[in-house]
């Protein structure tokens, strides 16, 4: 049995050590080629990341097919650290966007957002100019709301709002409906007299 579970223990380090190449290799590549702010953004963290599983994984691997039992321990316990930080994440994510779920909007497919039903620490984070610019960049590299406007072109103003759009669709590439615009285009309104 205790075979069986070093085996298994080399086998799946063996995968995470493969796995862990092609993500360092991104993080170099992004940090030598990286132009746009939101891939300099990811060079760091995802370099970190491909080097710890690299390192954890060896040490797994190490541990689990020479039987160094120290080496298995170390493992187990930063695989253990590993899940309650991932779980942690987890709970201060919820935390931090849960208040923010949207505003169901009467005769509309999708729901409003606004920056203010998100928690104050998320509110602070995005109204900084430094991290404002980064997610900006981002949303312009990843072409969230020009894909969005070529996918929603001709369609009539009651079919676009019958559509269920995403929170980043609704938040970032529309104005509010509270802003009283007048719909010309998915991503063009323009502002109505009565305002």
């Amino acid at each position: 049995m205790f075979r069986l579970s070093n085996n298994l223990i080399g086998i799946l380090n063996i995968l995470t050590f493969v796995l862990s190449i092609p993500i360092l290799w991104a993080g170099i590549w992004l940090s030598n080629k990286g132009v746009t702010e939101c891939e300099k953004f990811l060079d760091k963290p995802v370099i970190v990341l491909g080097v710890f599983l690299m390192v954890v994984s060896l040490a797994g691997l190490i541990g689990a097919c020479c039987r160094v039992s120290w080496l298995l321990w170390l493992y187990l316990v930063v695989m253990f650290l590993l899940i309650v930080l991932l779980f942690c994440f987890t709970i201060f994510a919820f935390v931090v966007t849960n208040k923010g779920a949207g505003e169901v909007v009467s005769g509309r497919g999708y729901k409003e957002y606004r920056l203010g039903d998100y928690s104050h620490w998320l509110q602070k984070r995005v109204n900084s100019t430094k991290n404002w610019n980064k997610i900006r960049s981002c949303l312009v590299d990843s072409k969230v709301c020009s894909k969005f406007a070529d996918k929603h072109l001709n369609e009539s103003v009651e079919k676009f709002y019958a559509e269920h759009l995403s929170s980043i669709q609704s938040g970032c590439c529309k104005p509010s409906n509270d802003c009283g615009f007048t719909y010309v285009g998915p991503t063009q309104w323009t502002k109505s007299n009565s305002n």
